[in-house]
This record gives structure tokens, C-alpha cells and sequence, in this order.
């Protein structure tokens, strides 16, 4: 599924969350949005979920605008939130059985398959289970549809190691096996540097880079930069002043 953001402004009253920020992204690519809080990374999230209105500029996902046709699209989209969010009494089974509900194409044997390989107890409440399981449950429902685009809104906040690595190779095996794009938010710049194709730096509301990784690694070594990690040309995109 192609992404293409176009001069995107979201406001809340007279602040700018976001103010012209504009990027495609093609079939297949994972494209990392990168910032330093309140930089409006979950501000862009909302508006590709259609959960917020963009107060101008325009959004669409495989030619469709997530907030007028937000039903049609999240039939072929998958979504992870900031925060674990679901019915706290329910096991991650009966998770995958009410979420199941809501899509025609659900993978019940591979929705299955990830919970064991996570080591997550499908009959404990969600409640009951630790932040990463909750995370790595969150993941598997997003997958489990086989979506043509996924949505992460830092996935890994709050998990440890193991549970972070977890994660970005389940997200690797999907993109060998399926395909996907993806679009995520992350603090976690070494996470993030395994898996992205692409990336957005996030300023004050505003694009400070964007573009291929290995493109933004070219410009940095051009800048005196030698090898440069994505954390090293993160902070020299923003500054020590970049986020708000």
C-alpha cells in the first residue's frame, strides 16, 4: 500500500502539532518517523489512522483519506498504539477471537503460532501480563489480519531487550514473508536502524530530513560525518534544541 502525506498542518487551537510536512511512501518500505518528544510524531500517527482530522494538507493510503473512508481502510490496515490498549479481562485468545470478528482474512493458525513463539499464556488476562507481552500480543493482533499497511506508534517504549528484539524480527520475518509497508514512530534508533528502508526526522512540527537511510547517510558523511549511525545523524538534524 503506497503513503503519501502532502503539506499536512494539524493544529491544536493556535499550536502547530505539525505545519507542511509532506513524504511518500512506496509498496513495502518501512518508513521510520524519528523525533524528540512532543516533535508530533503521535500527532501524525492519529491523522494516518483517521483519528484526527488534518486541519490542512491532505493524507491518503493506497488512494484512500483515513478520515472519510476510515472504515474501508482499516479492513486492509494493521495499527499498534503508543499504549497496550484492550479489554483487560480477556486472555490474549479470546483477544484474537473478537478481533477476528472485524476482518474476513484472519490468520488464526499464524495469530496463534506468534503467541507461542513470544512465550505469551493465551488464556491469562491481558491485564495480567507484563508490558512487553501485552506489546508483543498488541503486534500479533496487528498482523494477524495480514494488512497490506502497518501503523506502529513506538512499538518498543517500555520493553526490555528481549522483548524489543522480539519485535523487530517478527516485523522482519513479516516483510520477507508479506511485504507490508510500515510506517513507525521509536525512540529506539539502533531498533529502528535494522529494519528502516526510510526516514523522517521530526523538528518542531516540521520535516528536518527525510528521505532513503542510506541517502541521509551519504549527505551526513558529505557533512563530516564518517560512518554515521542513525542516532548521530538524528542529533545532528535536530539539535540540542529539537524537540518541544
Amino acid at each position: 500500500m503506497r503513503i503519501e502525506v502532502r503539506h499536512l498542518r494539524v493544529c491544536y487551537g493556535s499550536f502547530a502539532a505539525l505545519d507542511d510536512v509532506s513524504f511518500e511512501v512506496e509498496n513495502g518500505a518501512v518508513f521510520a518517523l524519528i523525533g524528540r518528544n512532543g516533535a508530533g510524531k503521535s500527532s501524525l500517527v492519529r491523522a494516518l489512522l483517521g483519528q484526527r482530522r488534518a486541519d490542512g494538507g491532505k493524507i491518503t493510503i493506497d488512494g484512500l483519506d483515513p478520515w472519510r473512508q476510515r472504515a474501508r481502510l482499516m479492513a486492509r490496515l494493521g495499527a499498534m498504539p503508543e499504549a497496550p490498549d484492550a479489554p483487560e479481562a480477556l486472555g490474549a485468545a479470546a483477544l484474537g477471537e473478537l478481533v477476528a470478528r472485524f476482518y474476513p482474512q484472519w490468520d488464526r493458525e499464524g495469530y496463534r503460532a506468534r503467541l507461542d513463539r513470544f512465550g505469551i499464556p493465551q488464556d491469562r488476562a491481558f491485564a495480567k501480563l507484563s508490558r512487553g507481552q501485552r506489546a508483543l500480543v498488541q503486534l500479533s493482533l496487528a498482523l494477524a489480519p495480514r494488512p497490506g499497511a502497518l501503523v506502529l506508534d513506538d512499538p518498543t517504549l517500555g520493553l526490555d531487550a528481549v522483548a524489543r528484539r522480539f519485535l523487530f524480527d517478527e516485523l522482519i520475518g513479516e516483510l520477507a514473508e508479506h511485504g507490508a509497508t510500515i510506517v513507525l514512530t521509536s525512540h529506539d534508533l539502533a531498533g529502528v536502524e535494522r529494519v528502516a528502508t526510510h526516514v523522517g526526522i521530526l523538528r518542531e512540527g516540521r520535516l528536518a530530513g527525510c528521505g532513503p537511510l542510506e541517502s541521509l547517510r551519504e549527505e551526513a558523511v558529505l557533512a563530516g560525518l564518517a560512518a554515521p549511525t542513525l542516532e548521530e545523524i538524528f542529533v545532528a538534524r535536530t539539535g540540542a534544541g529539537g524537540g518541544r
